[in-house]
């Protein structure tokens, strides 16, 4: 899929290309096309009875999805990939694939809200059960959540918002412990900044519409398989065994359920990722100036950035992330709710939007939008007070963002 000899910007722009059929063209083509024309009807039937090569219809694969699978998969070092319609798409596709009725999901507790609900509240529907830990980092609360029918641990490189970075070779030790696969959501981290396979992951899952795109224009999601032992179906309690490897049977389940990725939407995906590079190292550079600043704004209760040495998870971080620290974090004013609001309202250069990853510098209030269904003793569970303001950092100068926080956080006093 990649050349692990090659530097990442090399990666992202050659790895998993492969030549267009012969016809030349140097960017795969988008391949608006829902099937594929059969020569004969014997290559129909090994289509789709998987004995050669090949696309029958775009619900189970296309070539312009292939390439940027084939891409995904190199840069984090994978075997393959499956891409789907969106993050939400990648994760609910990669649990399903692992879990049946009766099986039991460990999770960290700081994981994107939308995850946690679909664990907790969506997929107890189905019989499948999820203990959230508070400290994932502690190896005994981690080993005390395991139950006999755990199947999966699921954990975050850089949790949404707190940015209270796991110890990943930790739980993916503790999860092997036990025989049962680890599943990071690299959406934040990217693998510019960590290959969360390299230290010990089995699955890695990505909402393709933030980094890897950064243009905010395209919906997506990935899941990257390490084709590890750990991802084999064989259970003691019975469960089929198959040797088709994890991709092929998510691939299958994603067929059915049908969250395909636009073929389009790949094809921007693909062009996004060309920059990951240049975009994540001024994005990470960004975002530690600016927490940098806040930390010493006297209307700045606290600064939630792993990238700052008073961080209590800047030493995971130091470990576990190149290149700089994300992004994405969260601070907590003074003054609250008020000062929240007045902050948010007075902001110009940054844009007011739940979105994450985009080239353009984002701000939003998770207490009242993203984790407004929460009551108030969930959300100080979690460090979300009423003046805990997000950000997702972009590729604009440091020095403007500031300029336009500084006035902001100034005009309340007015």
């Amino acid at each position: 899929m990649g050349n692990t000899e090659w530097g990442f910007s090399t990666e992202q722009v050659h790895a998993g290309i492969r030549p267009d059929g012969g016809h030349g063209a140097r960017i795969t083509p988008v391949y608006l096309s829902n099937g594929f024309l059969f020569d004969d009807f014997e290559q129909a039937r090994e289509r789709f009875a998987g004995e050669t090569e090949g696309y029958y219809y775009t619900r189970y694969g296309n070539p312009t999805i292939a390439a940027v699978e084939r891409k995904l998969a190199g840069l984090e070092h994978g075997a393959d990939a499956l891409a789907v319609a969106s993050g939400q798409a990648a994760l609910t596709i990669a649990f399903l694939t692992l879990l049946q009725q009766g099986d039991h999901v460990v999770s960290a507790r700081s994981i994107y809200e939308g995850t946690r609900g679909l664990l907790r509240e969506d997929f107890a529907r189905f019989g499948i059960t999820a203990t959230f830990v508070k400290d994932p980092n502690d190896a005994d609360s981690l080993r005390d959540a395991f139950r006999p029918n755990t199947r999966a641990v699921f954990i975050e490189s850089i949790p949404n918002p707190r940015n209270d970075v796991p110890d990943l070779e930790l739980v993916s030790a503790i999860a092997h412990e036990h025989g049962v696969p680890v599943i990071v959501d690299n959406t934040l981290g990217t693998p510019f900044h960590v290959r969360p396979i390299e230290h010990g992951a089995d699955l890695v899952v990505h909402s393709t519409s933030k980094f890897l795109s950064g243009h905010g224009s395209a919906i997506g999601g990935a899941i990257v398989d390490s084709e590890s032992e750990y991802l084999k179906d064989a259970r003691a309690d019975g469960h089929t065994v198959t040797n088709e490897t994890f991709t092929q049977k998510a691939r299958s389940l994603a067929g059915r359920f049908g969250p395909t990725l636009s073929p389009f939407n790949a094809f921007l995906l693909q062009h996004g990722i060309e920059t990951l590079s240049l975009r994540m190292r001024q994005q990470s550079g960004n975002a530690l100036e600016i927490a940098r600043w806040l930390e010493a704004s006297p209307a700045v209760a606290s600064v939630d950035y792993s990238g700052l040495e008073s961080n209590a998870h800047h030493a995971n971080a130091e470990r576990y992330l190149r290149g700089g620290y994300g992004a994405v974090f969260a601070f907590t004013l003074k003054g609250g709710l008020p000062a929240a609001q007045a902050l948010i309202n007075q902001v110009t250069l940054w844009s007011r939007m739940t979105h994450l990853g985009d080239v353009r510098s984002l701000i939003l209030h998770p207490a009242s939008t993203t984790h407004i269904h929460l009551t108030a003793d969930e959300l100080a569970e979690i460090g979300i007070g009423p003046g805990t303001i997000r950000v997702s950092v972009g590729i604009e100068d440091a020095a403007d963002l500031i300029a336009d926080l500084e006035q902001a956080l100034a005009a309340p006093a007015a």
